[in-house]
């Protein structure tokens, strides 16, 4: 074995695809591709380990589909195995939206492969994705955010801390997993101001109000540990997105708000809120951190909602 041979497999993951290479040079594992595209997203394009291990499962849900026909060169890979690769996944009961995930992740995949000249064409790229049914997004009334918000009774620590969440997902429309990220110092109570770390690891300030603000100064200044995140458990451990969960269901269940909702709603809440009271889509957009106005926009559609029910109820002729 050349030094060059020597250097290449210790590039691939697992002893089955050194196996593979040493049985036949001319055929390079698609693991060792896929390893090439997951570098690639968390170095050069910064992906949350989140997403990337979606992509991983993508692929090697592909890879696991390759092998099963019997092995395949990545640039015999056309895009009649890779129409027969998603009719598996149909027939397996896939939905439409895991669907769809996956066709996004085989032509982000191809269109690096070409762009890195592994490949001459991409084959993923006639792919079509099913057509997704876009249920509007739940959001709580104005009345009934009140109603959460007012539920945490009491001065201990723990009550304080809750009330603080509670406040800060409304006041801000951060995702949970922004929340529970958050650090002390992370927050400037004098200007109002949370720094979030959000999706692609892409920072955004956001603007505290003053009931949030409130808030939060209680339950930092009974805090006397050590942790420097923002938000702690009982044992004075790091909240989780879990943990969020829990308290919000808590205190639905207490004001006896019988939709079913998340902590993601308070999320909802605050961008439906926002266009009710005249705020612009840009804006709502860089407060809700989305890369694209496009996702922004489903919130208009709830706000026309609320415009019709009013209008419905008002208008003498509607």
């Amino acid at each position: 074995m050349s030094e060059r041979d020597f250097r290449d497999i210790q590039a691939y993951r697992g002893e089955a695809d050194e196996q593979i290479f040493l049985r036949s040079k001319k055929m390079i594992p698609f693991s060792y591709y896929t390893d090439k595209f997951l570098n690639y997203l968390n170095i050069e394009k910064n992906y949350s380990s989140h997403t990337i291990i979606n992509y991983e499962i993508d692929l090697r849900g592909f890879n696991a589909f390759l092998q099963s026909s019997g092995g395949k060169d990545i640039k015999d890979i056309d895009y009649f195995l890779l129409r027969k690769f998603l009719s598996s996944l149909s027939e397996k009961k896939f939905n439409k939206r895991t669907l769809s995930r996956k066709i996004s992740t085989l032509k982000s995949f191809f269109k690096f492969m070409v762009k890195e000249g592994e490949m001459k064409n991409n084959p993923a790229v006639s792919l079509i994705y099913p057509k997704l049914d876009k249920p509007l997004p739940k959001f709580l009334t104005e009345e009934d955010i009140s109603r959460i918000l007012n539920a945490p009774k009491g001065d201990d620590i723990m009550t304080l801390r809750d009330k603080a969440i509670l406040e800060t997902l409304y006041s801000t429309g951060a995702r949970v997993a922004e929340l529970v990220s958050l650090k002390i110092n992370d927050v400037d109570l004098i200007s109002g101001i949370a720094k979030v770390i959000g999706k692609g690891k892409k920072e955004r300030l956001l603007p505290l109000g003053e009931p949030a603000i409130i808030a939060l100064k209680k339950y930092i200044d009974r805090r006397n540990d050590k942790n420097p995140s923002l938000l702690v458990n009982k044992r004075l451990g790091s909240l989780t997105d879990r943990s969020v969960r829990n308290i919000v269901n808590k205190y639905i269940h207490q004001t006896s708000i019988t939709l079913s909702i998340s902590p993601h709603t308070f999320r909802h809440s605050f961008a439906t809120h926002l266009l009710n009271h005249g705020a612009d889509l840009r804006s709502v957009q860089e407060l809700l951190g989305h890369s694209s106005i496009a996702t922004t926009q489903i919130y208009t559609h709830l706000t026309m909602d609320t415009l019709k029910k009013v209008y419905d109820k008002a208008h003498p002729r509607a």
